[in-house]
């Protein structure tokens, strides 16, 4: 197959529609169309279905589209290869985690991360869902469990539990809990039942709830269960982690915690040799060994 006329269509199908694809190849429509066509009569085959709000793939236009994909993931990797040969840690580096994780410890840190490389690019990707690193959805990953991809480097970093927390405010307010059973008696600040979390999380929560637990406020992620307890609405089930920069949280019911959960660091074996993702690792572990120092020192 002719390897412009891939190119081409492989703009067309994540653009869904010629004229989007045409302004991103700096190519008329007409010009677009005419390549798309060509790999058609090649093929001998639709790979479109064509109607007034453009186009959808057809089952053989998925198919090819699927490997256009793949061999686009490829050739990033390999240019960011070429890339990390300088010696100089420059250009972007995307790095998914958890969006608690992310935005309550990871993200307040990159300062020292710029500091040193200015010339960093940082695309910071926060969501639940488990990134395909070997797929090039993401450089580097830091997630909350072991990962299950093949092909990956990995380390562990820490353990994280998940604890009661709550504001001075609210329990000058309220009265601090001094048995488990006491927590009915109070608000609970958690992560939705149904939302995406860990395991350990879950099962927490799930036991905090046998209390009848007449006062709820659930929230799908951890920044927003610290925002309630910053602001004194009640007790939250957040990470232990969080207690390095949030010194004035006052812990409850020390007694009562989750299981460990694992924190490892993620990356493709191809980006073995990468600078940036070297300069990334060292970074996050140095940060780490500083979060242990305090923690014995506290």
């Amino acid at each position: 197959m002719d390897w412009d006329k891939l190119r081409i269509f492989h703009a067309v199908a994540d653009a869904g529609s010629l004229t989007h694809a045409g302004d991103k190849l700096n190519l008329s429509q007409s010009a677009v169309s005419r390549q798309v066509r060509g790999l058609e009569e090649q093929l001998n085959t639709n790979l479109f279905h064509r109607h007034a709000r453009g186009l959808i793939l057809t089952e053989q236009g998925e198919l090819l589209f699927d490997a256009t994909r793949a061999m686009s993931k490829r050739l990033d990797a390999a240019s960011a290869r070429i890339r990390d040969s300088e010696e100089e840690v420059f250009g972007e580096l995307r790095v998914t985690t958890t969006t608690g994780f992310g935005t309550l410890w990871l993200a307040p840190r990159l300062s020292k991360l710029y500091d040193k490389y200015p010339d960093l690019k940082v695309d910071l990707m926060l969501e639940e869902r488990v990134l395909d690193l070997p797929m090039r959805e993401a450089d580097v990953a830091i997630r909350l469990k072991e990962p299950s991809q093949a092909d990956l480097v990995r380390k562990r970093l820490m353990t994280v539990r998940m604890c009661l927390y709550a504001s001075p405010a609210y329990l000058k307010a309220n009265g601090t809990p001094e048995r488990i059973e006491d927590i009915a008696d109070y608000r609970l600040i958690c992560q939705s039942i149904a939302s995406d979390q860990v395991g350990a999380g879950l099962n927490l929560i799930q036991q905090l709830m046998m209390y009848d637990v007449k006062s709820l406020l659930t929230v799908n992620n951890y920044f927003g269960v610290l925002q309630g307890v910053l602001n004194n609405l009640g007790i939250g089930v957040l990470p232990d982690y969080l207690t390095q920069d949030f010194p004035d949280l006052v812990r409850v019911l020390p007694e009562v915690e989750s299981a460990e959960v694992p924190v490892f660091l993620a990356y493709p074996e191809e980006l073995r040799q990468s600078k940036r993702v070297a300069a990334f690792k060292d970074f996050v572990q140095d940060e780490i060994i500083s979060y242990r120092r305090q923690l014995r020192e506290s």
